[in-house]
């Protein structure tokens, strides 16, 4: 910003004709983006595809596991339900009433599975855990082991073959 007076700032000790710019010229100056601010933004841009990408790839994932799981859920239900008759005749009807009660409840559990979408079921699932974090916990210690070997008898699976 120029002064309108004459003095001169400190540690200056002389005016430099054309040295001084009006606030019209200063706010004609553009500053150019530096290598380092093109490459940042261009990280920036990145980083946003890739992630979104991810997300649609993570949507995709679970909503085909909600549509297996659905399907998974009912072939037991039937099963359950086509027992029953066998239960019936072998413990007593009170047992076969159970088995018909439970694949009710499974297929009920099924049609709600398969009734919700990726977002649906990440949501409901953000909201288990805020409620109850020590189930959510322990649920995935249980599902992590289960992984695990899973994992170690399909790779022992594969050095017998």
């Amino acid at each position: 910003m120029a002064t309108t007076d004459n003095t001169l700032p400190e540690g200056t000790d002389k005016i430099i004709a054309g040295a001084a710019a009006t606030e019209s010229e200063e706010a004609l100056i553009v500053t150019t983006p530096t290598a380092k601010d093109k490459a940042l933004q261009t990280l920036k841009t990145e980083t946003g595809k890739l992630s979104g990408q991810a997300a649609d790839k993570a949507r995709g994932l679970v909503g085909q596991g909600l549509e297996r799981s659905g399907e998974a859920l009912g072939n037991v239900s039937k099963m359950i339900g086509d027992t029953a008759a066998s239960l019936d005749e072998r413990l007593g009807s009170e047992y076969g009433d159970y088995a018909r009660k439970a694949a009710g409840a499974i297929e009920e559990a099924a049609n709600k599975l398969s009734a919700k979408d990726a977002d649906e079921l990440i949501e409901d699932t953000r909201e288990f855990v805020r409620k109850s974090p020590g189930v959510a916990l322990a649920g995935a210690a249980i599902i992590g082991f289960a992984l695990v070997r899973l994992v170690k008898a399909g790779l022992d699976q594969d050095k017998e073959d």
